[in-house]
């Protein structure tokens, strides 16, 4: 059970050094991708989670649920913010995932994408979980300046976990070992965390790395090509990530579409449909049909190559949570 006051859990000094806040959206954190995996006394390891971020606002009036780009999903997930609506007010990181099987599945969650009714959210039959692993705001202090660690312990003073709500364990020290174990599991990754470190609303860090066991990013659809043979709706998704100002070609994702998906993905083309390419350069493949850069969305691949195309790229779902100038490649630094 939630303390009444989880800041009754900081001492003095650590009190004394909060400073007042509202409960309200904050941008969240992000991590930096590395090819560097190591292990260090210094650092925790939490498992990534392939599903939706979220911002969790809790205040006198109940609870929101705001995507990272402040897009409200409390409508998109209602049992979620009924689940919080009890407690000390707090704004809270976390992800929002569906399962398939003992995997977190982000294709599951496309069921809910734009929904914004809670009952016909509901009906969809997706049953979606919480995993939160920070806080930024408590009782009406912001404490994004403490330790890592006590944020957590905040976190959990501060909740009521049961589902759908659950807390983001972590791993101390060894994060080769845990690294290697989530591969085999078929987990997506893990995030390394610098245990002492505070949090930068809105920025991205290297206090917060990503181990990858897969290759997975968002790129922008630019347009589609003709269906051939039996197929239905289109061909493949034309795809690209923002270089500078303009949007440059990283090619076509031709698999990971069900009969569903074509359907859905062909009706929305109508409404984005343009004249021009929005590439930059040009794009010489068959039967083109160019869109506005609007839609974003999730696709595995093995590699790039080295002409900046994907090699076997799959898709994995819409997203509704980034704009599609944030989406740039996304590579370890050198």
């Amino acid at each position: 059970m939630a303390t009444t006051d989880p800041l009754d859990l900081l001492d003095p000094d650590e009190r004394a050094g909060l400073r007042p806040a509202e409960a309200r959206f904050v941008g969240p954190m992000l991590a930096t991708l590395t090819a560097d995996h190591f292990s260090d006394p210094e650092w925790i390891y939490e498992r990534k989670l392939d599903g939706v971020r979220a911002v969790v606002v809790r205040d006198g009036d109940g609870t929101t649920i705001w995507s990272r780009s402040e897009k409200s999903m409390t409508d998109t997930y209602p049992e979620i913010a009924e689940a919080l609506g009890r407690g000390p007010a707090l704004v809270a990181d976390g992800e929002i995932v569906a399962f398939d099987g003992p995997q977190t599945s982000f294709s599951k969650l496309q069921a809910r994408l734009g929904l914004h009714d809670p009952d016909r959210a509901r009906a969809t039959g997706v049953a979606v979980f919480v995993y939160l692993f920070d806080v930024m705001v408590v009782s009406g202090c912001d404490v994004t300046a403490l330790p890592l660690r006590t944020r957590k312990r905040l976190l959990r003073a501060a909740v009521d976990f049961a589902d759908p709500v659950r807390f983001s364990t972590h791993r101390n020290t060894d994060g080769e070992a845990y690294l290697a174990e989530t591969c085999a599991r078929g987990w997506e990754g893990l995030i390394a965390k610098r245990a002492d470190s505070a949090y930068r609303p809105g920025k991205r860090s290297d206090d917060w790395l990503k181990f990858k066991c897969v290759r997975e990013q968002e790129f922008v659809v630019g347009g589609w090509t003709d269906p051939t043979g039996s197929r239905q709706g289109f061909g493949a998704l034309l795809v690209g990530v923002y270089d500078g100002d303009g949007l440059h070609y990283a090619g076509k994702v031709g698999t990971g579409f069900d009969g569903r998906v074509l359907h859905r993905l062909r009706e929305r083309f109508d409404g984005l449909a343009a004249d021009r390419s929005p590439f930059a350069g040009t794009v010489r493949e068959k039967g083109t049909h160019w869109l506005r850069p609007e839609l974003v969305a999730q696709i595995g691949f093995t590699e790039w190559t080295r002409d900046g195309r994907l090699r076997h790229p799959r898709y994995l779902g819409l997203r509704d949570d980034k704009e599609p100038r944030e989406v740039v490649r996304e590579e370890p630094p050198a």
